[in-house]
């Protein structure tokens, strides 16, 4: 029997017909936490294994934010940007409080001492260090589907918005928050924000998951994609080798992937109606349907 014939349906038992890849299976194949959601340009990319797949260029997208990083990161580029391409950071902090382990030449012991948190160190007079938080997501109508990560730049992550329709990311989740509820329960509405001129993400609850896409939301949530993915730099899952920092600048170039950084308040650090049953899970191919793959 050839691997063909095996693998077909035709020829798959019938207690065999609904098991889903595993995560044991997605870890041995390499394909663990490598899918992120990109907004570069103002437009929801699908990135895969570094790779652009898909895009969808309506202004909002609904998904289930599964898991999150509990803490704001940093993010530092010297080198010039380019949009084609994912680099390394030269350096770059989980915790917002001090360098990665990993970084063989950090620009300083401590984010908060370091000359790349100055205001002033960037572009004119925003900071050349970029604020940011990772989060884990997947798409509210394929739940049963890949989890993505999704990284909201400072712009999308601090400040006040006009309504509860359009907050930026920690007022969504702190209102949430207020309200009694786990943000994993509902379905969140992110949009691109019309009045700016960069691109920044809007939130908004949508409505509460069923007890079945709920189940499934803790699940995904306790994946190792999951987990991978509010960890990792999209470098890192994009499988970019990391690059040694180079020696601190006064002026460096703008390179962040998905917005030019305004100046923001630092965040402060921390001390320590039933609905409809959720859909069948739908094929990769069916998902990529619902994307626009036509050259930009």
């Amino acid at each position: 029997m050839s691997d063909v014939t095996l693998f077909s349906n035709n020829n798959l038992p019938d207690y065999l017909q609904e098991v889903e890849l595993d995560d044991l299976t997605k870890n041995l194949a390499g394909n663990t936490a490598t899918r992120r959601i990109s907004i570069r340009g103002g437009v929801f990319r699908m990135m895969v294994n570094g790779e652009e797949l898909a895009k969808n260029t309506n202004r909002a997208m609904n998904v289930v934010i599964v898991n999150g990083a509990p803490h704001v990161s940093r993010s530092l580029y010297l080198s010039e940007y380019n949009p084609k391409t994912v680099a390394a950071p030269d350096c770059w902090s989980n915790d917002g409080i001090k360098p990665d382990a990993s970084i063989e030449d950090p620009q300083h012991p401590t984010c908060e001492g370091c000359p790349q948190n100055i205001q002033g160190s960037g572009k004119d007079v925003s900071r050349a260090c970029k604020f940011q938080q990772r989060l884990a997501v997947v798409l509210a109508d394929d739940i049963k589907g890949d989890v993505y990560q999704l990284t909201v730049p400072s712009k999308s992550l601090f400040g006040r918005g006009e309504s509860s329709d359009k907050m930026p990311f920690q007022q969504y989740a702190k209102y949430v928050g207020s309200q009694g509820k786990n943000i994993n329960t509902l379905v969140t509405e992110m949009r691109m924000d019309d009045d700016s001129d960069t691109p920044k993400l809007v939130f908004k609850p949508v409505r509460f998951l069923n007890r079945d896409e709920w189940e499934i939301a803790k699940e995904k949530g306790a994946s190792p994609a999951a987990k991978s993915a509010v960890v990792q730099t999209p470098a890192q899952l994009d499988g970019v080798k990391a690059k040694k920092a180079l020696p601190p600048k006064e002026e460096v170039d703008e390179v962040e992937e998905v917005e030019e950084e305004v100046i923001v308040s630092e965040p402060v650090k921390r001390t320590s109606k039933k609905t409809a049953e959720p859909a069948p899970k739908k094929d990769f191919v069916d998902v990529l349907n619902e994307w626009s793959t036509d050259d930009e």
